[in-house]
């Protein structure tokens, strides 16, 4: 945590300000529900099969990983909603901040939501980002009652972008053969894939084991969040590992999100997937 954090904690403590008076729309997990209802609620066409005809232009790395994982003969599931144990960290050997996390996404639209729930200098913290394909926000708020942390506008929408772009290759890869990817392949583990979402588009490279298991995905059109509220741009990465079946899928369930700082890679968030829904519906 930064001083300025600290010190903004340590105020609301010695000033006595703990007893704390929920208005509506200031608790970020009654906005998030609220977001969530919305979302779900957006009227969505009846979704195909993914078919062989449909995955024989992905390169090879792809067609395994979609066959492997038995996303064929299946619907492109229209949202995915995944439960996280989540640990964050502010800094490199800082103490982490663990809490339940939970995203939503609809690829369709598209729409991403993720709300957290953790605790700062024993404070307890809600996190909301918010992703509609053309813009983007995030929030941290400290005992339901002033946001810490508030950010918005084109960097982040393309940030986010690659986060939907991560989030479609682990959890709802089906979605690969979309008309929005781009592929250049590499070899029989490695490819490129270009997302394009309204006036954004990423890139990403795609690693497999031999298994066909996707394990790792970098990007260098992320940024990270720094002091003063901008954010830098990093080679991002996300090792996953511990494949299980859910609905006859099989998902990474552990992973790390890293960012390349010039003086040596950075964990900020470790990740154990609890759970995932296909076609979350309320």
């Amino acid at each position: 945590m930064s001083g300025w954090m600290r010190t903004a904690l340590a105020l609301i403590v010695v000033g006595g300000i703990v007893v704390v008076h929920l208005r509506r729309g200031r608790d970020l997990g009654a906005e998030y529900r609220r977001r969530r209802t919305a979302m779900l609620s957006a009227a969505a066409d009846s979704p195909p099969l993914l078919t062989e005809a449909m995955i024989l232009p992905l390169p090879p790395p792809v067609q395994r990983y979609l066959r492997v994982c038995g996303w064929l003969g299946k619907p492109l599931p229209r949202s995915v909603q995944v439960h996280f144990d989540a640990t964050m960290f502010s800094r490199p050997g800082a103490a982490g901040m663990r809490g339940p996390a939970v995203q939503l996404d609809r690829f369709d639209l598209p729409r991403r939501l993720f709300f957290m729930q953790t605790r700062m200098s024993g404070l307890p913290v809600a996190v909301l980002h918010d992703y509609t394909g053309m813009q983007a926000s995030m929030r941290v708020r400290v005992l339901s009652l002033f946001d810490v942390v508030r950010v918005q506008g084109d960097a982040l929408a393309r940030a986010e972008t690659v986060t939907l772009l991560n989030d479609l290759c682990f959890f709802a890869p089906a979605w690969l053969a979309d008309a929005r990817m781009a592929w250049a392949p590499f070899d029989d583990h490695r490819c490129t894939v270009a997302f394009t979402q309204g006036p954004h588009r990423v890139t990403a490279e795609l690693v497999f084991n031999d298994a066909g298991e996707l394990v790792n995905f970098h990007a260098d059109d992320r940024g990270a969040l720094q002091k003063d509220g901008s954010l830098r741009r990093l080679r991002w990465s996300t090792p996953m590992r511990d494949y299980r079946e859910f609905d006859g899928r099989r998902v990474a369930t552990r992973g790390e999100a890293v960012y390349a700082y010039p003086e040596g890679d950075s964990a900020y968030g470790r990740f154990v997937l609890e759970g995932i829904h296909f076609d979350f519906a309320s």
